[in-house]
């Protein structure tokens, strides 16, 4: 683990409330549903309407299991992902996975901070720009200057921004027989539009900054709490913890699926049901429901853009600075100082800014976002296989390495994202 934090507090170790005890598996599942997200559940179920709802209870357990296989690598080594290659692996496949992450979440960051800007200009009107760029600056000095322990209270607040897209559902009128039936009796047309699809679901589910964030952040946590270490040092910490990552990566998980399912079901009713199916960003999606399905739905979804971008926005660019910095060997944790950790904030703010950059200069979210798909499809495969290598190899994980179910589904979780990555090279141009 990275040298500890100087002049940390000692306090007693505090039995956590119910709030405290969700952390980062919360955090990353309702990131996951960020802006970019939006747009592409939107997409899926304005073309396809209710026919890819299944992909969300298919795609649960597989995300699921490897978020907490992520979790358990940071909080039994007390290192992140990067950190664990840099140690057990060769410096090819270390850097080769830090650019391709740093360079997707930068195109993906552009994407979410140009939606939010044009979420607000929707709302209130005004410049989007001006907007987009207020959210990105906003976002870096929260990251910089509030500690962790305080920043994260208000990215899991930010998580009741989702439920904007559940309460949408309720605004209009919905099939649930139909719904619910294709959600359990899966069906998918053998066509590239729908392979395609389905790919994109994936990729935007199954995600490598997730990875690398919530292993990151159960070493923030350690370094929050200073009686937690890492459990091959403290191995009787190991049933508490391990349950805790359990419980609050599985809640997590579901409650982003969820959201994602109600997503895909408003664009679906609202939108594939009136002949609107070419919907290309969050934006889109929100302006394309108000004549539809009123104007309260509109501001509920438009609204819901913008809670999602805030919450997401600092995931993406940690995790850039998360995986950059332990690959450099810097003091890397969001609990840090400013000065304890000047390169992983500059890497934050870089990335973030270099986003924006991308919004300023008017590249085409749309183009930007498909490549970052393609960046995200070539790099998940790769960092989930040496993460099950890792995470199977008692030199790296001691007496806490995978056993059982949890073992074979990572692994299909692998396999499956292999097959993705596959398919969409097979499709491409098609």
């Amino acid at each position: 683990m990275t040298e500890p934090i100087p002049n940390h507090p000692e306090r007693r170790e505090e039995k956590r409330n119910l709030l405290q005890a969700f952390g980062p598996g919360l955090i990353t599942g309702a990131s996951d549903d960020d802006p970019s997200g939006i747009a592409t559940y939107s997409q899926v179920g304005a073309q396809f309407g209710y026919g890819l709802l299944w992909s969300m209870l298919f795609s649960y357990p597989l995300m699921a299991a490897i978020q907490e296989i992520s979790a358990r690598l940071g909080r039994v080594t007390g290192h992140g992902i990067a950190g664990n290659m840099r140690r057990h692996y060769s410096p090819f496949w270390l850097w080769a996975v830090t650019v391709l992450l740093v360079v997707a979440n930068i195109i993906n960051l552009g994407a979410d901070i140009g939606a939010m800007g044009e979420a607000v200009r929707l709302l209130i009107g005004g410049p989007a720009l001006l907007y987009a760029a207020l959210f990105a600056v906003t976002s870096v000095l929260l990251q910089i200057f509030v500690p962790y322990t305080q920043y994260s209270r208000i990215l899991k607040w930010l998580t009741v921004s989702l439920l904007a897209y559940v309460a949408t559902v309720f605004v209009v009128r919905v099939p649930w027989a139909t719904a619910l039936k294709n959600t359990v009796l899966p069906h998918l047309t053998w066509g590239a539009a729908s392979i395609q699809a389905l790919v994109a679901v994936l990729g935007t589910t199954i995600s490598p900054y997730l990875f690398f964030w919530q292993a990151s952040e159960e070493v923030s946590e350690m370094d929050t709490h200073v009686f937690e270490d890492p459990l091959k040092k403290a191995p009787e910490q190991a049933p508490v913890q391990l349950h805790r990552i359990r419980t609050d990566t599985y809640i997590g998980m579901a409650f982003s699926n969820l959201v994602a399912f109600f997503i895909i079901l408003t664009a679906a009713v609202v939108l594939h049901a009136h002949g609107t199916t070419n919907i290309q960003t969050a934006a889109q999606a929100a302006e394309a429901l108000r004549p539809v399905a009123g104007r309260f739905a509109f501001i509920l979804f438009a609204a819901g853009i913008v809670g999602t971008g805030l919450l997401a926005l600092p995931v993406l660019a940690g995790s850039a600075g998360y995986a950059l910095g332990e690959a450099l060997q810097w003091n890397v944790g969001l609990e840090r100082k400013s000065y304890q950790a000047r390169g992983f904030y500059l890497i934050i703010a870089v990335a973030t800014l270099l986003g924006l950059a991308l919004v300023l200069l008017h590249v085409d979210p749309i183009k930007a976002l498909f490549y970052s798909a393609i960046i995200n499809g070539v790099t998940a495969a790769p960092v989930m296989i040496l993460i099950m290598l890792m995470t199977s190899n008692r030199r790296v994980m001691g007496q806490f390495t995978l056993q059982g179910w949890l073992k074979w589904v990572g692994w299909l979780a692998t396999g499956v994202m292999i097959l993705a990555a596959i398919a969409m090279f097979v499709t491409f141009g098609k």
